[in-house]
């Protein structure tokens, strides 16, 4: 009586650990049903930022979360001013948001000081490591994943030597407040000898110290590298006036500022990079921890050549240089 009482027990407990099962394998797909609440920070807006910010939605859209129908976005925007992005990510943590996005260095390091349990993705940041944001980039180990904007300064170097052999001195005009933007003028001075070139820089805190901190550089550099600051960034249209004006060619990291005046880059697509973050932003939906999602970079390069910079600035562009770059023409009146 015992035995068969005992076996009736078993019976009913393995059942219920079968259907137990069952529901923890559907966890997944019990989320299909529910609205995704996703808070966007984002430092500035400027055509890089905003382009990877249209990637990460429509990265997220590629797997069906689309808003208005399963996923809800609250997209806020710090104007550049750092302590904005604090409290950005405490609105965020107050509406208990599924998880924010950080758009560049400091909207990510404001997420991760407010929060360690809420997942955070950042994307358009330079080195994650040094910002105090993982641990390393194969095993981020805290809340925070996504990717990075880094680009290897030696590649813009060896673009800048093909197109202006001559150049010896490269201005670099740069946000002191900005960790990513300290880690890239330290990682142009020690590329730059073995290019034969010299950095000077000039830091700027603000958007109204760019003009000043433009003339200090003319008559001192021979070119002009703007690396991914995002002060930098949204300043490029009077960067790349005064610039011409001075007869000074413009080498930028990235696309966006080649489309607003610079003559070149080997860079990055930051839509591809914003892209990707959604890919993984749908990972974290899915059950992922974001501490055993490594940090992403981005290995395809993109060659691309302002030809109307190059035929104002009186400059011949190498014809296996011309042949392959993708072709531009904003950002010269």
């Amino acid at each position: 009586m015992v035995a068969k009482r005992l076996k009736s027990v078993f019976a009913v407990l393995l059942t219920a650990a079968i259907l137990g099962g069952c529901v923890n394998s559907n966890k997944t797909h019990s989320n299909d049903n529910k609205e995704i609440k996703i808070g966007i920070s984002q430092l500035i807006e400027h055509p890089g930022l905003d382009a990877t910010r249209n990637g990460f939605i429509d990265g997220l859209k590629s797997k069906g979360f689309e808003e208005g129908k399963n996923i809800t976005f609250d997209f806020q925007n710090a104007q550049g001013d750092i302590p904005t992005t604090q409290t950005i990510a405490q609105k965020f943590i107050s509406q208990k948001m599924d998880m924010i996005m950080a758009i560049a260095t400091p909207a990510a390091q404001a997420a991760y000081n407010t929060t360690k349990d809420m997942p955070i993705l950042v994307t358009a940041v330079t080195d994650p490591v040094e910002a105090g944001l993982v641990k390393s980039l194969k095993e981020p180990e805290t809340n925070v994943t996504g990717t990075s904007d880094y680009v290897s300064i030696d590649k813009q170097f060896e673009l800048l030597k093909k197109i202006l052999p001559e150049a010896k001195k490269v201005g670099i005009l740069y946000n002191t407040s900005e960790k990513n933007s300290e880690i890239q003028v330290n990682n142009a001075k020690n590329a730059a000898p073995q290019f034969g070139l010299e950095i000077v820089t000039a830091g700027i805190t603000n958007v109204n110290d760019v003009p000043q901190a433009l003339n200090s550089l003319f008559g001192k550099v021979d070119v002009l590298y703007t690396p991914t600051d995002n002060i930098v960034a949204s300043s490029m249209p009077l960067i790349s006036a005064q610039c011409f004006k001075n007869n000074i060619p413009i080498i930028g990291a990235e696309k966006a500022h080649v489309e607003s005046g610079a003559l070149a880059t080997n860079g990055i697509d930051y839509y591809k990079l914003g892209f990707q973050t959604g890919l993984m932003a749908v990972d974290i939906i899915n059950g992922k921890d974001p501490k055993d999602i490594p940090i992403v970079t981005l290995d395809e390069m993109q060659l691309i050549i302002n030809t109307n910079a190059a035929k104002k600035l009186n400059i011949t562009i190498p014809d296996d240089l011309n042949d392959k770059a993708e072709k531009v023409a904003g950002g010269v009146n």
